[in-house]
């Protein structure tokens, strides 16, 4: 690569999550999502824990942040569709992950947002590159800072 930053990328469910604190420059200037993204945004309101189960955050205003999340995603992207050349390479994308010995298994939707980026011969932008790890014969990957993020609480504001 020559140093210069991709022009188009397919980004990961946690860029659209922490994308207020992501610098702008790590990523590309043409962003598109799957519909697998689009799809795990939608389920993570619901999967919003209660206060007296958890202690990392107040569920009423995680809640609201979520669907502001998912409102904006809905908003800004057409998402591309999971579709039959996706669904094929799926399968390549398995059998890498099992060749670098790691289990597909309960990563179905990063393996589908892989094949989503491989279908559409894009890069794949995201701040948890090991979830892809085996993939790099079939993927770019490329691995965005984690910002740090103002809405969790750290072990020092618990409740």
């Amino acid at each position: 690569m020559s140093g210069e930053p991709l022009r188009q990328g397919l980004l990961d469910t946690n860029i659209l999550i922490l994308r207020n604190w992501i610098d702008p420059a790590e990523l590309p200037e043409e962003m598109a999502i799957s519909a697998i993204t689009l799809a795990e945004l939608s389920a993570g309101p619901h999967e919003v824990r209660n206060n007296d189960e958890q202690d990392m955050y107040d569920e009423h205003a995680e809640r609201a942040r979520r669907l502001e999340i998912l409102q904006r995603a809905e908003s800004e992207f057409d998402p591309i569709p999971f579709d039959t050349e996706a669904a094929r390479i799926y399968g390549r994308v398995t059998s890498a992950v099992i060749a670098a010995g790691r289990k597909p298994r309960g990563r179905a939707a990063d393996l589908m947002i892989a094949a989503t980026a491989i279908a559409e011969r894009l890069p794949l932008y995201t701040t948890n590159p090991a979830d892809f790890r085996g993939l790099d014969s079939l993927v770019t990957v490329i691995p965005v800072n984690r910002p740090p993020v103002p809405h969790e609480r750290g072990a020092d504001n618990r409740r």
